[in-house]
């Protein structure tokens, strides 16, 4: 207990120095978007289920209303609570502009300042325009819910957002998805979805003491902490399990696994309200990809 507090005390002094420093940096930013395009609230609600948003903002639990506000993600830098998403204008984000909301996605950055990486927008950068677009139609068509999120719990220094700007100088790259060269759309569809929208590699890979993604062990399963606990989806690691591209896919509409068991937990949550209403396709499509990445042509 005492180590781990002393770590904890050295994660504070350097995620304050961190963002000290992060004053003086540039901000960070990706490429500008095309927010002409027309959003499509009814594909945006399809997007809605591949960026797992009804799963993280609703208390299914407490019987909340769907994406008003979800239960707190606890972590070593406090209780994150994810926020009321609905058209509301006071208690959802009703008020925001596609701008505003393209700058939370794509870089972090919401009317309230720098965003903390509970918010995958590590991944989310990597999303389409016309997703980014469609999404936020199907939010802003969604019924307005006036009740207000539960607060998180995020002691100090932590509370400070200013400390995200040096966070992000040091971890976050914002971008694009760009498709591998010499793999097909399937492939390239499930890898757009596990390290974009769908943010598996969020959740199934290790973070460093400051709460970034190890990038290279990704996949390789998350012992707890930020990400919270999840096991291996690394090709090794799913073929162990019995795994095939068929039956990996038929996990991911049904939760049934290859060894006659049923996914519960946050797991059963993602597949209840989210992969479960996916495209046969692209159920496939990310199957495909976990099965196939890393493998020589």
């Amino acid at each position: 207990m005492v180590m781990k507090k002393r770590w904890l005390v050295l994660g504070v002094v350097a995620v304050a120095a961190i963002g000290a420093a992060g004053y003086f940096l540039k901000p960070v930013e990706g490429p500008a978007r095309d927010l002409t395009l027309v959003g499509d609230a009814t594909r945006g609600d399809y997007v809605m289920r591949l960026a797992g948003c009804v799963a993280c903002h609703t208390n299914a639990v407490a019987g909340g209303a769907e994406l008003a506000g979800g239960v707190g993600l606890e972590t070593a830098f406090g209780t994150f609570v994810p926020p009321n998403i609905t058209s509301d204008r006071n208690a959802g984000i009703g008020a925001w502009t596609v701008q505003q909301f393209s700058d939370a996605i794509s870089n972090g950055v919401g009317p309230q300042g720098h965003l903390y990486p509970a918010f995958p927008y590590e991944n989310y950068t990597l999303m389409s325009d016309q997703d980014v677009v469609d999404l936020y139609a199907a939010l802003m068509a969604t019924p307005p819910i006036a009740a207000p999120a539960a607060e998180s719990d995020i002691p100090f220094p932590f509370n400070v957002r200013l400390l995200m700007a040096g966070w992000k100088n040091l971890f976050f790259t914002p971008q694009r998805f760009e498709p591998e060269a010499g793999k097909d759309a399937v492939y390239n569809r499930g890898k757009y979805l596990a390290m974009g929208p769908a943010h598996c590699v969020a959740c199934h890979t290790p973070r460093n003491a400051l709460g970034a993604l190890e990038w290279d062990q990704a996949f390789a399963g998350s012992p707890g902490g930020t990400g919270g606990r999840a096991p291996a989806l690394t090709r090794e690691a799913l073929v162990a399990e019995g795994y095939d591209i068929t039956s990996l896919a038929q996990t991911l509409k049904d939760g049934f696994t290859p060894g006659f068991d049923v996914l519960g937990g946050p797991m059963g949550e993602v597949i209840k309200d989210s992969t479960s209403f996916w495209t046969e396709e692209d159920r496939t499509a990310i199957a495909s990809y976990l099965l196939l990445a890393g493998q020589e042509d």
